[in-house]
């Protein structure tokens, strides 16, 4: 934590440079990571083990450019715009259904407009920026019911085009996530946040109950599979739980100070392991003294965000806060869930390390939007 030395009489302006630092060093590690898990697999499958380390670099030049350019915005001007924002996140998964769509590992979720671009990201983004704004806007009506419900109903379409269109349950659940943990903090009565949470858990209960008796079957949806898969991975250890019980061998072997940095052995097996299973590699060649560092890089951010959201110079700029806040903990707890198994699989990459353009490019955004509420608290 610092500030700008101004001249006498002048205001003092915040920076975090602590922010800045750790989101910087996670940067950093992510790329060093990054090359060590891919660089076999990018050989082998593209003749150069810098494949993958190259394109990343790109998109984290691109995100800290886009980082300070948003930085040094003002953040109210991103309010006029709310709705721009929600109507173009919308427009961008329509287009996926169109020539423009991607279909990447038997998924359809990208975009080519000349670079590629993950139209769920813009929608975390987008959302954030809405919400706030629709937080503000609803002031005290958010008390009742009725203003909470219709408040977290906007992000109902954004989900369920996400989850429909692209196939991408994980993002429409980080979505609501994001919207849900906003509208939480901006609202003193918290029945109506418990009231859905209860529901949500009751229905992930229920339907682990009947995958657990044979009442769903796994020909239903994939999706069921994985949830037999979590219940009981050494069944189906050579299929649906491959993934995951490699990454536990992985997480086992590495003890507690890891077998050093590039000598994993279980990014030889584990499929896409620069992806959402980077973690795993982390405790294999870092050990549990690398995965305990990396939770606790991610508690300062968390921090930070937590420190400036509470400062913040109005109820905007701190929605803005809590928004990046809830997308970077929520995925960061639900990856390291999945890598550990104590939730089904599904894709959900580690922010600032896991391979992804469009993802790092947006969370560097939600960072420069983060720093430029912060530039706006006074000192004096």
């Amino acid at each position: 934590m610092s500030s700008k030395g101004t001249a006498k009489g002048k205001t003092r302006r915040f920076f975090d440079y602590t922010l800045l630092f750790v989101v910087l060093f996670l940067l950093m590690f992510g790329l060093v990571m990054l090359y060590s898990v891919s660089s076999y697999d990018a050989n082998i499958t593209f003749g150069r083990s810098d494949y993958y380390l190259k394109k990343q670099i790109q998109a984290t030049v691109l995100g800290i450019v886009m980082m300070l350019v948003v930085m040094l915005v003002d953040y109210h001007i991103w309010e006029r715009f709310a709705i721009v924002f929600y109507v173009v996140s919308a427009i961008l998964i329509l287009l996926v259904l169109t020539p423009l769509g991607i279909e990447a590992n038997g998924a359809r979720r990208w975009l080519n407009l000349g670079l590629s671009l993950q139209p769920a990201e813009v929608a975390k983004l987008g959302m954030i920026i809405f919400s706030a704004s629709l937080v503000v806007k609803m002031g005290k009506k958010l008390n009742s019911l009725k203003g909470f419900v219709f408040t977290v109903a906007w992000s109902v379409p954004i989900c369920l085009m996400v989850y429909l269109i692209t196939d991408n349950l994980s993002s429409a659940i980080i979505i609501f996530g994001i919207v849900l943990m906003m509208v939480f903090v901006a609202t003193p009565n918290y029945k109506g946040y418990i009231l859905v949470l209860a529901l949500i858990f009751a229905m992930a209960a229920l339907i682990v109950f009947l995958v657990s008796k044979g009442i769903i079957t796994e020909e239903s949806s994939y999706r069921i599979g994985r949830i037999k898969a979590w219940l009981d991975p050494e069944a189906y250890s050579s299929t649906t739980a491959f993934q995951t019980l490699q990454a536990l061998y992985a997480i086992g072997s590495g003890g507690v100070f890891g077998k050093g940095l590039g000598q994993s052995m279980q990014k030889q097996f584990i499929p896409e392991a620069q992806n959402d299973m980077i973690f795993a590699i982390i405790c294999e060649e870092l050990g549990l003294f690398g995965a305990i560092s990396v939770i606790v890089l991610f508690l300062i951010l968390v921090w930070r965000l937590v420190m400036i959201a509470n400062n913040a110079p109005d109820a905007f700029g701190a929605m803005l806060v809590v928004g990046a806040l809830a997308h970077i903990s929520i995925q960061v707890v639900l990856n390291i869930a999945v890598v550990t198994n104590s939730i089904p699989n599904t894709g959900i990459s580690l922010p600032f390390i896991s391979y992804g353009g469009s993802s790092v490019v947006f969370l560097l955004i939600e960072i420069g939007l983060v720093l430029s509420v912060a530039r706006g608290i006074r000192l004096d």
